[in-house]
């Protein structure tokens, strides 16, 4: 049965990879529009926003143990 903590980094790798899409997406965006020569900033100030979250959430991941095994089904 998994304790708190172990489902709480599990709850954190969900987010990690969810933010990680999203990084890869604003990443994308932005450098079609600055090849394009299109108005980039905001969606590069998105990604920086997403990438200091990310990398919070790693740091904050860090602190947690690791997983163990899989989830029951």
């Amino acid at each position: 049965m998994p304790t708190s903590k172990q489902k709480s980094a599990e709850d954190f790798d969900i987010i990690i990879g969810f933010l990680g899409f999203w990084a890869l997406v604003l990443f994308s965006v932005t450098v079609w529009l600055e090849v394009t020569g299109k108005p980039a900033l905001i969606w590069a100030l998105g990604l920086l926003l997403v990438c200091l979250a990310l990398w919070g959430m790693l740091r904050l991941r860090r602190k947690l143990p690791q997983r163990r095994g899989r989830r029951p089904r």
